[in-house]
Order: structure tokens, then sequence, then C-alpha cells
């Protein structure tokens, strides 16, 4: 009996690079499976499997956007640009019954007051102005009804200065701090005004200083709420703009003074531009957002 000794048993290794596949006789690769069932594992792509899209980069754009936030980077996307500023709008100069209903309001009332004084007769249009004026008898009686029924005339009509100054000035002045509070700076300068004219009229024919006349007075008008809401506006405006206002009105003001027409009424007008100034901290903690 013949006996055979096999040779020596070499391992299975990988065919050297470029080696081309045995193939059987199907066509199938012949060579054993554990030659590459290393390989197989490590290699990113096999036969007929499909490649792993690749991750994007992460650049400082996409870092800086955050990780909820996508980047656009289709070329259909606008690019930022900053929002331009608006261009001048005369038309905010005048009131709106959205944007500014008191001074709309009022306006609209002192116009139907005022066309009633051209076309009414003058002897009861006296009669009222002397009803509603603000002297030191009515006062005393009846404080609050000529304090609110001299503010529905204007003296002049509604192309006196001091109408157009209201329009304007007030529609400013509700833009930046809001209806009720330009009222109540309207109503203080002509409240304030009015009785810091008055009361000195009252004591000086108390003490003898003055005739007893002088508690009749005709004295109505918005001119001293005018006046006040000018002196408050200013405080509100950049200084390029306030002090030019201040030096025109106040020149105004004393300019009256000095023509000594009604030296009363002209001191009662700076001090309500003065009242103004003074409110210039309250109006400006009420200064709305632009």
């Amino acid at each position: 009996m013949e006996r055979i000794t096999p040779g020596p048993a070499t391992d299975a290794s990988p065919p050297a690079p470029g080696t081309p596949l045995p193939d059987g006789p199907d066509g199938t690769d012949t060579v054993p499976a554990p030659v590459f069932a290393g390989l197989l594992d490590g290699m990113p792509r096999q036969r007929g499997g499909t490649a792993p899209a690749p991750a994007p980069a992460e650049g400082p754009s996409a870092r800086a956007a955050g990780p909820s936030a996508p980047l656009d980077v289709s070329p259909s996307a606008p690019a930022a640009t900053r929002p331009s500023a608006p261009g001048p709008r005369p038309w905010r100069l005048l009131p709106t019954p959205a944007a500014t209903p008191f001074t709309f309001a009022y306006a609209a009332v002192l116009a139907v007051t005022s066309l009633f004084a051209s076309l009414a007769d003058p002897g009861l249009m006296h009669t009222l102005y002397q009803g509603s004026s603000t002297d030191v008898v009515h006062l005393v009686s009846a404080p609050v009804p000529v304090l609110l029924g001299s503010a529905l005339w204007i003296a002049g009509g509604v192309l006196s200065p001091y109408a157009v100054t209201f329009l304007l000035v007030l529609t400013a002045l509700e833009r930046r701090i809001g209806g009720a509070r330009a009222a109540c700076v309207f109503l203080a300068g002509h409240v304030l005004a009015t009785l810091a004219t008055e009361i000195p009229v009252g004591l000086a024919v108390l003490f003898g200083h003055l005739p007893a006349t002088s508690l009749h007075r005709l004295d109505y008008g918005i001119s001293f709420g005018v006046a006040t809401s000018v002196g408050a506006l200013a405080g509100l405006l950049r200084p390029w703009l306030r002090w030019p206002v201040l030096v025109l009105m106040g020149g105004a003001l004393l300019n009256d003074l000095f023509a000594f027409q009604d030296p009363m009424t002209n001191w009662g007008h700076l001090i309500a531009l003065g009242l103004g100034v003074a409110g210039w901290p309250l109006v400006r903690r009420w200064r709305r957002p632009a």
C-alpha cells in the first residue's frame, strides 16, 4: 500500500493588484469567500450597492445660522438687502381720523364753530363770546363751563395764525405722545395760563390797584393751549429744529407784548410757552416709539 504524503499547506491570500479573478464554468467567481471576507467588510461600496450621500460641509455661514436654520444656497433665493429709509411724507403734517383722532375731531369742531361765527349775527356772537369769556367774574361763578366754552372759538377765524399753528403743532405732538396726552398738554396750558393771568387781575382789583371793570374782560380762544403745545413739541424735536422753533415763537410773542395792545393776554401767551418748555421731562417720557 502506497502511502501519499500531502505537501505543506499554504495560507489563502488575496491576489496581487491587477490580477484578474478566475471565472468558473458558469461565469461566477471561483475565488473562495474566506479570501475576501475581511476585505469586503471594509469596502465602502460593494457590487450592486449604492454609495451613501456625502455629508454637507460645515462652513462659517452654516455655523452662524445655527443647527435649526437651513442654509439656502439656491440661485433663486434673494440676497438680504437693508430696507431703505422712507422718503418725505408731507401728508403726515395734517391730522387724520386714524392716526390723530384728537386733533382731527377738535379741528372739525373748531371749523364748525368758526363757520357759524362767520355766518351768525354779530350781536349774537358778541353775546356768545361774552358768555364763554374766561374773566374773573365767570371763573369765580362757573369755572369749568367757561374754560371749556372759551376753547371752542378761534380769535380771528380759521385763517388766523393760531389756527394754522394749532393744526400743524397738535398733529405733530399727537403723533409723538398720543391723543390723550396731547389733549392733557393743550388743556393744561389753556387752564393754567388763564389762571396765571386772571388771578393777578382779581387780586389787583381787590387791593384797589385796578378798577372793578377789569373783572369783566373779553378773553376767549385757543391761543394759550397752542402756545403750550408749541413749547412741549419743541422738547421732542432735534436740536437743529428745536431752537429755531422756540426763537421764532418767542420772538413773535414778545413782539405782540411790545405792541402793548393787550398786555394781559400777551403775558399769558409767554407764560403758556414757558409751561410747555417746563413740561419737557414729562413729554419725553411719554414719547411713543417711532
